[in-house]
């Protein structure tokens, strides 16, 4: 039986990577997830053996994780037969199949002699009676859920065949205090709602917080001092940059690809019009130019091409456009009007916000147009944003009435849907990449 071993990299941590390759073995149990509504797979998750609680407390989280994603219906405990006692050896696989877990998951957590947790899982095959896959992780022990999220986003992977999605991040506005009168500012937490902590305090009205792709910084608008400005904020040392000072409003900056422009969109004499700003030289692109309103673009992963939003045609709709402006045209074309574009991370699709018939929507569309679909409907939803693997959106929801807006998830079957708990109300949520 064999245990892949990893070195946890996580900020401020010193540490090597090794891993020892197995070759796959054929697996009974498996997940489709290009069907349109997939049966979620039954698992069992035991709790870690350790010599404290922190081994339950993993698999805990590791089993919300898989739940949450829709895909996966851990097995309630009480159900269990067996009792593992040792996870090095093979379960009694008549036991889990007999309560129909088509997928096992035992571990352990030791702490080590430099004060280190070492947690380790092997996923088994009931059916098949065999270990699928099996790792081992070193890492500071307040660094626990990071770990819980690693071994989910590789079962995920193991079951599924495409990466996982737990061990990311989500930048949003909390927004406290009454409607008249809201206090915003940038918070971040765990994509579970987890380990949440402010970035700015309430003084100044702050907007669409944005990651970027290579490094743990974002990017968004605040109006200190009453004006408009967009910032670059370090996530780790808390360090803000000044991007630049502009005439008129400016909206929406958004990073490319490799994380070296900013793209946004400044109101200048009452037109609003696409630019970009070379991180580097501070030199500015004009790409858009136009006596309309065209704002909230969004590169594809590759960078070549760039959706927006338009109301050059009488009400705003999508548009894309080659990343140096060329070749602009539309690419929505049903009832309603449509706003907030976001590019998918595999490139195959665009998330949308639609309104139409007195209800604000959530999509996706191809990207030349095709195969809208809706995948939820509300009062007020808007904003929605892609989970690294590209198969959940988050997006926040206004209730009518006095509440405030509530963060929520979504997976392209739209089925899925989930609440994402915060202490205050949230809007604008920006999911990261996977962290490294």
């Amino acid at each position: 039986m064999k245990l892949f071993n990893r070195i946890l990299v996580l900020p401020m941590v010193l540490v090597a990577f090794a891993m020892l390759a197995a070759g796959p073995a054929r697996a009974v149990v498996e997940i489709d997830i290009n069907k349109a509504n997939v049966e979620p797979l039954p698992i069992a998750i035991t709790d870690f053996l350790s010599a404290d609680g922190v081994g339950a407390q993993i698999a805990e989280v590791v089993a919300a994780d898989l739940k949450r994603s829709g895909l996966f219906a851990p097995i309630g405990k009480a159900a269990f037969i067996e009792k593992i006692a040792n996870p090095d050896a093979a379960p009694r696989f008549q036991d889990w199949t007999v309560i129909n877990a088509q997928a096992l998951v035992t571990g352990r957590v030791v702490r080590e002699a430099d004060g280190r947790l070492r947690a380790e899982f092997r996923l088994w095959d009931t059916f098949a009676s065999q270990q699928l896959s099996g790792e081992q992780f070193f890492t500071r022990p307040e660094n626990w859920r990071r770990v819980a999220h690693i071994i989910a986003d590789a079962i995920y992977e193991r079951l599924t065949g495409e990466k996982g999605y737990f061990d990311s991040r989500v930048v949003f506005v909390s927004e406290s205090g009454p409607k008249t009168d809201r206090k915003k500012q940038l918070a971040i937490m765990d994509q579970d709602g987890a380990n949440l902590r402010m970035l700015t305090n309430a003084n100044d009205i702050v907007l669409t917080p944005r990651f970027s792709p290579s490094r743990q910084e974002i990017t968004y608008m605040s109006f200190e001092g009453g004006q408009p400005r967009v910032y670059l904020l370090q996530l780790e040392t808390g360090q803000r940059e000044l991007v630049g000072n502009f005439p008129g409003m400016t909206f929406s900056p958004r990073f490319s690809p490799d994380g070296q422009r900013v793209i946004m969109s400044l109101q200048q004499d009452g037109n609003a019009n696409i630019y970009t700003m070379d991180l580097r030289s501070r030199a500015t692109t004009r790409l858009t130019n136009t006596t309309a309103i065209d704002t909230s673009p969004s590169y594809s992963p590759d960078g070549s091409q760039i959706v927006f939003e338009s109301d050059r045609g009488g009400r705003q709709q999508l548009y894309i456009m080659g990343a140096d402006g060329s070749n602009q045209r539309r690419v929505s074309f049903g009832d309603g009007s449509y706003s907030t574009p976001v590019w998918s991370p595999r490139g195959d699709l665009i998330a949308f916000t639609k309104q139409s018939g007195g209800k604000f929507s959530i999509g996706v569309m191809r990207t030349d147009g095709s195969g809208e679909r809706i995948l939820t409907s509300g009062f007020h939803n808007e904003g929605p944003t892609w989970a690294p693997n590209g198969r959940v959106l988050m997006f926040f929801r206004q209730p009518a009435g006095s509440g405030g807006p509530q963060i929520y998830s979504i997976d392209l079957t739209g089925y899925n849907e989930q609440l994402v708990s915060t202490p205050t109300f949230a809007s604008d949520p920006a999911w990261s990449p996977l962290l490294e």
